[in-house]
């Protein structure tokens, strides 16, 4: 029996930011969302509940990364597809917040998309 995938929809510039990963982290990344469409959890992931309801990371940890980690922000509670909301390299312990915040305001984005397709 055939696994039917969920489509991934990037939203805003995360395609592009994705992209700019190293190529060992873009694969992990990569892996990471097949999972998530075959309906399945990534292997390293937490939910991320201050960009939006049903918001997860990615944690994308490599060694070609050092001290630099990579994140993809994401959200596959819809049945229609996996939304990618945001990519992006983190340095420090916490999440900044202006990344964060661009996350959220690509979740609020991703709602309005959404909204408008069902009329």
């Amino acid at each position: 029996m055939e696994k039917i995938l969920k489509p991934v929809r990037f939203v805003g510039a995360s395609r592009r930011e994705l992209r700019v990963f190293p190529e060992q982290a873009r694969a992990v990344a990569g892996e990471s969302l097949y999972r998530l469409q075959l309906g399945a959890l990534p292997r390293d992931w937490k939910p991320i509940a201050n960009v939006g309801s049903g918001a997860c990371e990615i944690r994308v940890r490599t060694d070609e990364g050092g001290s630099v980690q990579h994140r993809v922000i994401y959200v596959a509670r819809f049945p229609e597809a996996v939304y990618v909301l945001h990519a992006f390299e983190k340095k420090a312990q916490q999440i900044p917040e202006f990344q964060i915040e661009l996350a959220a305001a690509r979740y609020n984005q991703m709602l309005r998309e959404r909204n408008a397709n069902e009329r």
